[in-house]
């Protein structure tokens, strides 16, 4: 019996010593695992931190905003050989997009109204403030309050009218559309008034000194006002959007069918339509945005590839009106045509 005994509790040490070697197996194991996976998460943090330290932030290609570059500033006059003398345009500035330097300019800096120049603010700050290029906006009656009266041009959209965004922002850039104008100010910021405050928040980013706005359309104000040099930094600056150089370039566009038009409108790039096929020696016109008031004179900002570089030129108060001869376009011509001199 007492042998029986002795067995059962030799049996029991045994399967308790097996027990205990087992638990500590189990552990040492669990602790040399957590140890190794603690060092390799430590490898690969350290591994990814070093490399999120070195990125560099890039625009999201969906986002159409764009941020004041230094490439947007012009430099300085230059001596250049182009000669200014015999332009119809009091001022005028050539600038070359390869280096921003200026090859030609004509009372650069001197006071002028923009007109409908205007427009390539109201443009880039609308592309760069607007949720979506798609987004549905609805035309109020007050977007089209004075605009007639005030002989503003206008696209062609009426008081109710469902556009999209970027239809809009086309009828802003080649028709001069002022009921485009006000109807992206009021979806953006509530009114004309506040879109304004942001255009000129704008131009003092750009370092447009001598700039100020008192509308998003360009009708004659006292206190509306620039000078061609400012427009070459805004032009600048636009191109590098590519939703704006877009606009900018095309001679032509054709909304889908609205609750209004239901079968769409075409727009046609004033300037493209003044050249009348007339183009430059060894280049070509790109894309431009015309102005005119009667206090402005005739306007233009244009864009142009001269042999292998662009070029961009802006001029304005040149005599005449819609009915004569466009000196605007002349001088243009002629500015261009001379550069492979």
């Amino acid at each position: 019996m007492v042998r029986k005994v002795k067995r059962k509790n030799s049996g029991m040490h045994i399967l308790v010593t097996f027990l205990l070697t087992v638990v500590i197996a189990v552990w040492v194991y669990k602790s040399i695992v957590t140890i190794g996976n603690q060092l390799l998460f430590k490898e690969e943090y350290d591994d990814k931190s070093s490399s999120y330290s070195s990125l560099k932030i890039t625009p999201d290609p969906s986002d159409n905003r764009t941020m004041p570059a230094p490439s947007s500033k012009i430099t300085p006059d230059s001596s250049g050989s182009l000669s200014s003398a015999k332009l119809n345009s009091p001022n005028a500035i050539l600038v070359s997009l390869t280096d921003n330097a200026v090859l030609m300019q004509k009372n650069s800096e001197e006071k002028i109204y923009p007109a409908s120049l205007t427009k390539m603010m109201t443009a880039i700050v609308a592309i760069e403030n607007l949720p979506g290029l798609k987004k549905e906006i609805k035309l109020t009656n007050a977007a089209f309050q004075g605009l007639y009266e005030a002989d503003a041009s206008m696209a062609g959209f009426q008081p109710g009218e469902q556009v999209r965004a970027i239809d809009l922002l086309y009828g802003v850039m080649l028709p001069s559309g002022a009921e485009c104008c006000i109807g992206l100010a009021d979806q953006i910021a509530g009114s004309e008034q506040n879109f304004v405050k942001i255009m000129n928040q704008t131009a003092a980013d750009l370092g447009m000194d001598n700039t100020h706005f008192e509308n998003a359309t360009g009708l004659h104000n006292e206190n509306h006002y620039t000078t061609v040099r400012d427009l070459a930094v805004l032009l600048s600056y636009a191109l590098q959007n590519d939703t704006f150089r877009e606009i900018f370039t095309s001679s032509r566009h054709s909304t889908p069918p609205t609750n209004k038009h239901p079968g769409g409108i075409t727009f046609y790039n004033t300037m493209f339509e003044e050249l009348k096929n007339q183009n430059i020696i060894g280049g070509e016109f790109l894309g431009g945005k015309t102005g005119y008031t009667d206090e402005a004179g005739l306007c233009l900002a244009s864009l142009a590839k001269v042999g292998r570089q662009e070029y961009i030129l802006i001029s304005a108060g040149a005599k005449g009106d819609h009915h004569s001869e466009q000196y605007n376009i002349t001088d243009a011509l002629a500015v261009y045509n001379s550069i492979g001199k």
